[in-house]
C-alpha cells in the first residue's frame, strides 16, 4: 500500500511543479494558446527577469510616442501567466491613437507628467479623464481607448495587461495604412474621399 501511495504522491507533486509556469520557447511558433513551454532543464532565472523597460522609447515619430512591450515574445517568463507589462512614453504633443487590445484588459499608472486617457464602451458612451502622477485607470478588454500627453513635458506610464499577448489594433492604421480601397472606406465611414486619400498618404496606405 505504501509504495503505491508514494507513487501517487510523487506524480501529484511532479504535476504541481510542472504546472507552476510555462516559460516561452521562442524557438517555436506562437499560437492562439501562447508559446510552447521551454524544457525545464533550459529554464533559468533570466527567463523571469526583464531589463527592457528601463530605457525610454523613441518618440521621434508621427505620433510622438513609443510603447515598449514586455510580452511573451520579449519576456518569456510571463507566457501562460495571464499578465504582461509595457512602458509608455509620450512626448509633448504626442498621442497613442484610438486602439484596442482584443486579448486583454489594461491598467495604466502614470509615473510622470499628465495623460488624458479614455475609452468608449459598446453603448458608445465615452469615459475620459486627465491623469496625473500616481493616478491609475483601467481599460476593459476589447474597447477602443486612447492616451494623449495633456501637459507640456514628456509623460511616462506603465501599463499592465491581463494577458501575456494582449494584441493590438490601431484604428487609424486599420483603415488608412493598408490596401483597403478608398471607395469601401468612404462607403463604410461616410468620410470624403479626399480626406481618406490624405490620411492614406500620411500613413502609407494604397488604393
Amino acid at each position: 500500500m505504501y509504495p503505491q501511495l508514494f507513487v501517487v504522491l510523487t506524480l501529484f507533486v511532479s504535476s504541481a511543479i510542472a504546472g507552476d509556469y510555462c516559460v516561452a520557447d521562442l524557438n517555436l511558433p506562437d499560437g492562439p494558446a501562447g508559446y510552447s513551454c521551454k524544457k525545464p532543464s533550459k529554464v533559468t532565472v533570466d527567463d523571469f527577469v526583464y531589463h527592457g523597460l528601463a530605457a525610454a522609447g523613441n518618440t521621434s515619430n508621427l505620433i510622438k510616442a513609443a510603447v515598449t512591450p514586455a510580452f511573451s515574445a520579449q519576456f518569456p517568463g510571463v507566457n501562460g501567466l495571464g499578465l504582461s507589462i509595457a512602458r509608455l512614453d509620450i512626448a509633448a504633443g504626442g498621442v497613442i491613437p484610438m486602439h484596442t487590445h482584443p486579448g486583454g484588459s489594461e491598467i495604466l499608472v502614470v509615473i510622470q507628467g499628465q495623460i488624458c486617457a479614455g475609452f468608449i464602451d459598446s453603448a458608445n458612451d465615452i469615459y475620459f479623464k486627465t491623469l496625473n502622477k500616481g493616478d491609475v485607470m483601467v481599460f476593459p478588454q476589447g474597447l477602443l481607448h486612447f492616451q494623449i500627453n495633456a501637459g507640456k513635458s514628456p509623460a511616462l506610464a506603465f501599463v499592465s495587461f491581463s494577458s501575456p499577448s494582449p494584441g493590438l489594433q490601431i484604428t487609424d492604421y486599420a483603415f488608412f495604412a493598408n490596401g483597403l480601397p478608398t471607395d469601401l472606406i468612404a462607403t463604410t465611414t461616410f468620410l470624403p474621399k479626399d480626406v481618406i486619400k490624405k490620411l492614406k498618404g500620411v500613413l502609407g496606405g494604397k488604393n
